[in-house]
């Protein structure tokens, strides 16, 4: 073959730079690029030789290897697949304008194939420029009497073109490594790189690297190859063939968490569109590990990306998994989608296999359902918010644990609160501070709900406004009677009378004309006084903090109520002594004592109550001496 030069056919003199700053997002992605042309050139063979037009020994086993230099500074790129002659080499590689894959399957795509093609030969190859001053390429066709062929380039619009010595079928890329880029020769870099782009591509990775010369070596010896991927993935697998501990393992490997998923949904549809993958539900420590998933994305067993926002509803970015589909419509560096309505429909596919999931456990596995609660809800309950759909397919699925540590779905809620407070929901949001507030309602024996993540004041706006007759609300709530004794006219006219006085010992002695009083004779006297709170200032407060507004507390305090117990021993104290000469701080330490359940007091606000205790205390103990 006579030695050839000549210009690459591109339309720009620019294009080297452009791949460089613009095609790739990241520059290790050369080595995806590499490899996967690889696994091009070994499948299009194994197509041809099904179809009759190439000939293969049964024996014949296909792998690509991946040799780093570290004395040479290179990195060498081999396989045994389909090679290419010195016309090919020009079209393909000289001429940037052609897509060697695309060529590819347009020339054969009346036939069936049992294996895809990855992607585009042309650009992707050229993204070794991104890493290399030089790159050399050798190949030899499976074609008979062939001639193996030499190309080499510097990065320039120039290239050289002769014979080569290469005798086995295959193309054989050698990357002369630019100084920026001298990591590509260490074997642990290319190792981390192969692990991260193509631990699951379909044909078999060796990598293997040179070692330096020593006083005792005369020559580099290679190190013993070692395979770097699993060419049948889990997902690709039926989900019949796999056991649970599969499942863990790859969950293990491929995650690098051991702490065991919760369960997991396998993904595997034929029609409309191939696609395969799994799904698994972490186990989370508290409710802010799961911004910590991951959902990579696959492309006939390249991996694309993390966390691909069109195809992964955003709520299922907090699970970890795998995905691959070969019919989505990546643009050609592969780093991102193409707009394409496509995407809607696998995005819509995921989410309902996701609920049916849900679903059909609630409705068969209910205990292991309720096991996993804690740990699932945060998902839900995001996805609930996010996704129209997938709320309407899980309203009647989720659950809520109750004051009695049971768990009730809201339909089983509502039909059980038909009597005392039909399509009123009745909530707690902290067991410790509302703790006399539910003990009120388990004496009264009325039910309330558990909401305390932080993802629940916007999901309770989700429920109401996709369950427009129920309303939610706090135990805290001034809008809850079931407290109060039933009273007559006459018992009314007196309370209103008392409250009357009691509102201005509280005003005065507190120092807040704005401060609301009520009077009630509550069921238990043991409660001297409740704060109770508008739900709707109250949730206005709670979404000022979330955003980090100014000052939530003034608007909250603006919603408070300060109900006194008519019947408690402690109230009838202001009632009753008329000279009570520690009445202000009486009333300061039963304001103090009802807002502890609320919310925590400031340095200033701790430091006078503690002092306001001691005093109390010592004016006590003086009582007992006297």
């Amino acid at each position: 073959m006579a030695r050839n030069t000549g210009k690459l056919q591109i339309n720009s003199e620019n294009l080297f730079p452009i791949i460089k700053k613009w095609l790739y997002s990241d520059k290790d992605i050369f080595v995806r690029e590499l490899v996967s042309n690889g696994c091009d050139a070994v499948t299009k063979l194994k197509k041809l030789s099904l179809l009759g037009d190439a000939e293969l020994s049964s024996e014949e086993s296909f792998r690509i290897d991946v040799i780093c230099d570290p004395e040479e500074k290179t990195l060498t790129f081999t396989d045994n697949g389909i090679g290419m002659d010195r016309e090919e080499v020009v079209k393909y590689i000289a001429q940037i304008a052609f897509s060697g894959a695309a060529d590819f399957l347009e020339k054969y795509q009346d036939t069936s194939a049992e294996e895809e093609i990855i992607g585009h030969f042309g650009l992707g190859f050229y993204s070794a420029f991104m890493v290399a001053d030089k790159v050399v390429i050798e190949s030899l066709s499976y074609k008979e009497g062939a001639q193996a062929v030499y190309w080499e380039c510097d990065g320039s619009s120039d290239y050289n073109l002769k014979q080569s010595r290469k005798r086995t079928r295959g193309t054989k890329i050698t990357l002369y490594l630019n100084e920026e880029s001298y990591e590509f020769s260490n074997e642990y870099k290319v190792r981390e790189t192969l692990e991260k782009y193509c631990s699951f591509m379909p044909v078999p990775i060796y990598l293997s690297s040179k070692e330096q010369k020593n006083e005792q070596q005369e020559k580099k010896e290679k190190r013993e190859p070692v395979q770097i991927n699993e060419t049948v993935p889990l997902w690709a697998k039926h989900p019949n063939e796999c056991t649970e501990e599969d499942y863990k393992d790859f969950y293990r490997k491929v995650f690098k968490d051991y702490k065991e998923p919760l369960f997991w949904i396998h993904l595997n549809m034929d029609y409309p569109f191939n696609l395969k993958g799994i799904l698994y539900f972490p186990r989370i420590g508290n409710e802010y590990d799961t911004v910590e998933g991951t959902i990579k994305l696959y492309c006939n067993q390249v991996f694309i990306a993390d966390n691909i926002k069109e195809v992964i509803p955003e709520y299922l970015m907090l699970l970890k998994g795998a995905i691959d589909c070969p019919d989505i419509p990546l643009n050609v560096s592969r780093s991102s989608l193409q707009n394409d309505g496509f995407v809607k429909k696998i995005s819509d596919y995921i989410t309902k296999k996701v609920a049916d999931r849900l679903t059909g456990m609630y409705k068969t596995e209910r205990e292991e359902y309720e096991k996993y609660w804690d740990d699932i809800n945060p998902f839900i309950k995001y996805g609930y918010i996010r996704d129209e759909k997938f709320a309407e397919r899980m309203n009647d699925y989720i659950i809520y644990k109750d004051l009695k540590g049971s768990y009730i779905t809201l339909p089983e809620y509502l039909e059980e609160a038909k009597e005392t407070h039909e399509n009123k929901v009745y909530y707690v949001t902290d067991m410790a501070r509302q703790a006399s507030f539910v003990e009120l309602f388990n004496k009264e024996g009325t039910d309330a709900i558990i909401l305390n993540k932080a993802i629940d004041p916007m999901f309770i706006q989700g429920l109401e406004f996709k369950n427009k007759d129920v309303r939610f609300m706090r135990i805290d709530s001034d809008e809850i009677d079931i407290f109060n004794e039933k009273t007559n006219e006459d018992e009314e006219k007196d309370l209103k009378e008392k409250e009357e006085k009691l509102e201005k010992m509280f005003k005065e002695a507190l120092s807040r004309p704005e401060l609301k009083i009520k009077l009630k004779k509550l069921k238990d006297e043991g409660s001297a006084a409740m704060v109770m709170e508008n739900e709707e200032t109250r949730r206005m407060g709670d979404m000022m903090r979330m955003y980090g507004m100014a000052d939530p507390n003034a608007m909250e305090d603006e919603g408070r109520t300060l109900v006194l117990n008519a019947g408690n021993p402690l109230v009838k104290i202001l009632l009753e002594k008329e000279d009570f000469k520690h009445r202000d701080m009486y009333c300061r330490q039963l304001y103090d004592l009802a807002m502890l359940s609320h919310r925590s007091f400031t340095g200033e606000e701790l430091k006078e109550f503690v002092a306001r205790s001691h005093k109390i205390m010592e004016l006590l103990g003086q009582e007992e001496s006297a």
